[in-house]
């Protein structure tokens, strides 16, 4: 049996002009759609620490599109978390984000690494890393999601429709 292939580390740096905890709270906010994470919701039984448990909803909670568990929680500055989409069957990666104070604002750091090469896992990542640091940004800066985000929004009712009924929430409970 040959050892698996990692793809190479992925990293987006985007500067958000906001304050570093504004960033944060943002970032790590649980129970409501967050739609620079594609309008999904993060649930964890006891609030994002190491060794916790999460899960990313889709906005009619019945469906889990990504599980994984925290590796590092150091607010402002770092999370640390494995993800895997329950859609695709392939082992997790881990995804850090870095927040560092910089020239009035949060410079955010979004890196992906230990995915398999050539895997469905690190396209979909990979494609939404952008799609993370713009509607952040746009979210700290403005309040409001960027276009991209707002059309995710509407479409989210037809995403939840499309879902594999692996994905269904039951399936993925939070110990």
């Amino acid at each position: 049996m040959s050892k698996p292939t990692y793809a190479k580390t992925n990293i987006n740096r985007t500067l958000i002009k906001a304050p570093i905890e504004t960033v944060w709270s943002t970032l790590v906010a649980t129970d409501k759609a967050l739609p620079f994470f594609f309008g999904s919701i993060c649930q964890t039984k006891d609030g994002l620490k190491p060794g916790a448990q999460y899960r990313m909803v889709h906005p009619n909670k019945k469906v889990a599109m990504v599980v994984g568990e925290v590796i590092d929680f150091d607010p402002p500055r770092l999370y640390s978390h494995t993800f895997r989409m329950t859609n695709i069957d392939e082992p997790p990666c881990k995804v850090t984000y870095e927040l560092v104070e910089k020239d009035g604002g949060t410079d955010f750091t979004l890196t992906i690494e230990g995915a398999l090469e050539g895997g469905k896992l690190i396209k979909e990542m990979a494609g939404a890393q952008g799609f993370i640091g713009s509607n952040l940004k746009s979210i700290c800066e403005t309040g409001k999601p960027a276009f991209t985000g707002r059309m995710v929004g509407v479409l989210s009712p037809v995403f939840g429709m499309l879902a594999k009924k692996s994905q269904r929430i039951e399936n993925w409970p939070l110990q």
